[in-house]
């Protein structure tokens, strides 16, 4: 990919993620005006509609109805801000699709608990130094 062509992708896709961003902000300040406490319904409601989002767009760019740069924006701009929870689907459907539920089922257990070790580190040793 040229330069050219790498900054308009940049460009799709900065554009794209701030529109997934303010959505994915204005779907938490939507649960805490209805009185959201306690379970993280925001983060769910929005992880689900970002995973049936992505599964949308990528059967419409499977078919070649959405060409690369509407994918650029879309998938990785767009979804990418409102949840990155729906790439990791995404792959995770296209693990088991191709028959590698092992794969699979490996790359969801370790993306979850290491994600979560990941953050109990950060905070236990930031909460030590901070």
């Amino acid at each position: 990919m040229d330069a050219h062509l790498t900054f308009k992708a940049t460009g799709l896709v900065m554009a794209g993620g701030a529109i997934g961003a303010a959505l994915r902000f204005q779907a938490t300040q939507l649960a805490i005006r209805l009185g959201q406490t306690g379970y993280p319904l925001a983060t769910l409601s929005v992880n689900v509609l970002g995973g049936l989002a992505m599964g949308v767009l990528a059967a419409l760019v499977f078919k070649g109805q959405i060409a690369e740069p509407m994918r650029l924006f879309l998938g990785v701009g767009v979804l990418g801000g409102f949840t990155t929870f729906s790439a990791f689907s995404l792959e995770l459907f296209q693990m088991l699709e191709r028959g590698a539920a092992l794969t699979a089922l490996g790359y969801g257990l370790a993306s979850v608990l290491l994600s979560l070790a990941a953050v109990a580190a950060g905070f236990v040793v930031t909460r030590s130094f901070a």
